[in-house]
């Protein structure tokens, strides 16, 4: 009995239509100013700790819509119990530290263990990302070098990126190529109805032939053949 429970314990989370991605990082490296840029389109300058929250956005998974739910955490170490379960649920994870913060790198050691330890012989399929936040500041300030957070990505086997909240630079990528990682099914940013699919292969055809739409407006074509973008919950 007591080794099914631990099998249960250690299995991947089951597909549903939530894709669950958890962000963990030290306070103050911009874990929250990430997700909300990447969901509101909004960056704050101020500082508001953390204890946990959960933002929803739409997607695509395995062609039909489904929920990418972001779970942005606590950076204390004073809830333990909370980590383990979002490292349970979790289908991926983002790892963030400060570029002008060596220690946030450091403290990032034992929540890679910790999610090495849950999810067993199923990391590698897992998709988890270390991303150097606030690659904007100067070099004065700056204490981890991107060849640095590299090696360390590479040392433990996973993907690497930088990005800035603050300019919005790699955010939308940061998220669009943790989903691109995943192996069990396909997840995009992007919906693709039918309907979608059906403009996107008439557009391919107009521009094969170079004829012009009946109303002879080229423009409204090629928008009409672009993907949706994917809507806030």
């Amino acid at each position: 009995m007591t080794e099914q429970k631990n099998q249960v314990t250690r299995a991947a989370p089951e597909q549903s239509n939530d894709y669950r991605v958890v962000v963990f990082g030290a306070g103050g490296v911009g874990k929250s100013s990430l997700v909300l840029r990447f969901i509101k389109g909004t960056f704050r300058e101020s500082y508001i700790p953390t204890i946990e929250d959960t933002y929803r956005q739409v997607i695509s998974c395995n062609k039909n819509i489904c929920t990418l739910q972001i779970t942005d955490t606590t950076g204390s170490h004073q809830f333990p119990a909370m980590q383990r379960l979002s490292i349970s649920k979790g289908h991926a994870f983002i790892m963030v530290y400060s570029v002008c913060s060596k220690q946030s790198l450091e403290e990032l050691r034992p929540i890679w263990a910790l999610i090495k330890e849950l999810k067993g012989a199923d990391i590698p399929n897992i998709p988890v990302m270390l991303v150097g936040n606030k690659c904007d500041e100067t070099a004065e300030l700056r204490e981890v070098s991107q060849i640095e957070g590299q090696a360390q990505a590479t040392t433990w086997s996973i993907s690497f990126m930088e990005t800035s909240a603050k300019t919005n630079h790699n955010v939308t990528e940061l998220f669009q190529e943790l989903l691109n990682m995943e192996k069990t099914r396909t997840v995009s940013l992007q919906l693709d109805t039918k309907k979608q699919k059906k403009q996107k292969k008439e557009k391919k055809s107009k521009d094969t032939n170079g004829s012009i739409p009946e109303n002879g407006d080229a423009s409204a074509s090629a928008s009409g053949g672009a993907k949706e973008k994917c809507r806030v919950m």
